[in-house]
């Protein structure tokens, strides 16, 4: 099929979006190629479209499961084999998988950047024909970026497996700086760069600088018809706002990466179906799905960073039809991000602290500790060696840049089962075993294929249809799986924390302080950019265009500081036209003489206001001088 006829089929388009098929075409050309697209501009169907095309199978990078879930279940929507190998599989799980991926009629592969190097998946891909490698989010590629990832840096080693893949790297916001570091980090070809303008004509920016920030979000929910997302910086600030807008009766609900996948589906369905105005989140919510009439985006604190900013503002006004990207500011707001800076980048000696205090926590011995995975609950980590979070966080970001240790999002999978012993040996079971009978044959009338492969299960549903409590649904499937009848793995909401390297002593860890200093120095300047943006009196969109090295950028017209600017203008100007009146009615003068007697403005904004005066047929120009139309 060309092209055209799998947009139509699949995704029922008639035509691309501007710079889609031009991209498209540079892939199924065999050109490595980087897209900047912004937020909705359409980039998943950058890879998926050629990888449909051509013969093989494309692999997609990720740094976010949720992502993957979604693009996953997107595209099995549609009859188009896809699936994602994400922390918490097993390992048979995942060798099912990537035997589909080389033997089945699987499309698309969904990794993330450090599962791609994990040993089975490597020695699997090399029997892979590959057509495509994507690469999402690929800003975090490049140190100079606001969300770079350690592990990404690996990727272009993928080359060394597969040399004549060819690359397609994506992402929504770079500069010029960060577009550079992806195109050498990931050893293009050539440099190959389709940039889409990142300006926003429909969306309207302000920075409303508020004592009562509670008032004013009341103000922007209320009076901006149709659905927004409100952006909060914690999993806590999300509640108390989403409690706050129900309490002043506008529909809201919250949404964080600590809810379970369950919850967020029915969350994120309520929003997107108009059932509730506001969704309240963390910047864990946005990325992926497809909302196009957002009519407004709200920052209740300060993002990370311009980059930030522009991707989840970007979410509003998808439909090209007029938005609005609010952010509310208080000068306390800088003090907050100024200790949040310090927090972010904890001492050498204090991370060295942390991972004294880590080894410890699991029990673990000098020269012990390789290959082990623990679940980490990391508010009772901090509570025991009375450490901050986002400290401890932080700290634990540089060690597993320098490969001690690293922390596993929560897959949020579901519970999986499968029986391991054969029927016979089962029914045996069963009779000798009458408390189980019933439970078991609860199981195999609601599961199908559960000899076959570990499948997934509800424990609250199974809980219901015996008429037990989950508590005790619980406690029967792991006894089944210590009697070895069944296989058991309940879902965990808790990220792993696994041991590349055997415990080091304290004062033998290396960390990479020019890393470090880097790293501290690229934050501060975007620290700085955020702040500017938010403090200063220019033009939003031309500030924003600005730091992405847009060339001739122009000012918007319709955001806060244009508007304001507009707004003063007209007022001087009407000033200025009144003392003009008042001036001519008593005498005839010339510009000159006119323009030395007006108190207020320049001599443009003098000039402008006498020609719109004589526009308006209120003032005609005599060859005495200008004087007051009869």
């Amino acid at each position: 099929m060309t092209t055209h006829q799998v947009l139509k089929k699949y995704w029922g388009f008639d035509n691309f979006r501007p710079l889609q098929l031009e991209i498209i075409q540079s892939i199924l050309n065999k050109h490595d190629t980087l897209a900047l697209l912004p937020t909705g501009g359409g980039k998943s169907l950058c890879f998926q479209i050629p990888a449909m095309v051509m013969e093989g199978i494309c692999i997609v990078i990720s740094p976010l499961i949720a992502l993957m879930k979604d693009q996953v279940e997107n595209l099995n929507s549609k009859g188009i084999q896809a699936i994602s190998i994400t922390s918490g599989l097993t390992k048979r799980e995942i060798d099912i998988a990537l035997d589909n991926c080389i033997y089945g009629k699987i499309k698309f592969l969904y990794l993330s950047p450090e599962r791609l190097f994990s040993d089975i998946v490597t020695e699997r891909i090399k029997h892979m024909k590959v057509n495509l490698l994507a690469i999402d989010e690929a800003h975090c590629i490049s140190q100079w970026g606001y969300d770079f990832r350690p592990p990404y840096l690996r990727i272009a080693s993928f080359r060394n497996i597969h040399p004549q893949v060819t690359v397609l790297a994506l992402t929504a916001s770079a500069t010029h700086i960060v577009q550079n570091d992806i195109v050498t980090k990931l050893n293009f070809t050539s440099k190959n760069i389709f940039k889409k303008s990142f300006e926003r004509k429909n969306l309207s920016y302000a920075v409303l600088i508020q004592d009562n920030k509670l008032q004013k979000l009341i103000d922007v929910c209320t009076n901006v018809k149709g659905t927004g997302i409100v952006y909060a910086s914690t999993r806590k600030q999300t509640l108390e706002l989403s409690t706050f807008l129900n309490q002043h009766h506008i529909l809201a609900d919250y949404y964080h990466a600590g809810l379970d996948a369950q919850q967020r589906s029915h969350k994120q369905n309520l929003w997107k179906n108009n059932k509730i105005k506001v969704i309240v989140a963390t910047n864990a919510f946005g990325m992926g799905i497809d909302k196009p009439d957002v009519r407004f985006v709200l920052h209740y604190t300060l993002p990370e960073s311009l980059e930030a900013y522009y991707q989840e503002a970007g979410r509003a006004g998808r439909d090209e039809k007029k938005a609005y990207a609010v952010m509310l500011y208080h000068t306390s707001d800088r003090q907050a991000f100024e200790r949040k800076y310090i927090q972010n980048f904890p001492s050498i000696t204090e991370i060295k602290k942390i991972y004294h205090h880590l080894a410890n926590y699991f029990q673990l011995a000098i020269g012990a500790g390789e290959g082990l995975s623990f679940e980490f609950n990391i508010a009772d980590f901090c509570n025991k060696f009375k450490t901050e979070v986002i400290e401890t966080i932080n700290a634990i970001k540089f060690l597993e840049r320098d490969e001690y240790i690293t922390l596993s999002e929560n897959a949020l999978l579901p519970s999986r089962l499968q029986f391991i012993v054969d029927g016979e040996n089962l029914y045996r079971f069963q009779v000798e075993n009458h408390k189980y009978d019933g439970f078991i044959k609860n199981i195999l009338r609601t599961y199908g294929g559960a000899f076959d492969n570990l499948i997934h299960i509800n424990e609250t549903d199974i809980a219901k249809r015996f008429g037990i409590s989950i508590n005790k649904t619980k406690a029967m499937l792991n006894e089944l799986n210590n009697y070895q009848i069944i296989t058991y793995a309940p879902q965990s909401h808790q990220p792993q924390l696994y041991f590349i390297k055997p415990r080091w002593p304290t004062d033998q860890l290396i960390i990479d302080t020019n890393y470090y200093t880097h790293r501290k120095t690229t934050y501060y300047n975007k620290m700085q950019a955020i702040l500017a943006y938010a403090e200063n009196e220019i033009c939003r969109n031309l500030s924003i265009l600005k730091y992405f090295n847009e060339k001739n950028p122009q000012k918007c017209g319709i955001c806060d500081v244009c508007l304001r600017k507009k707004k003063d203008n007209q007022s001087l100007e009407i000033d200025i036209q009144k003392q003009i009146i008042t001036l001519l009615k008593n005498d005839e003068l010339n510009l000159h003489q006119l323009l030395k007697k007006i108190k207020k403005g320049n001599d443009e904004d003098k000039i402008n206001a006498l020609r719109n005066l004589l526009d308006a047929k209120l003032v005609k120009n005599t060859p005495e001088g200008y004087t007051i139309s009869s």
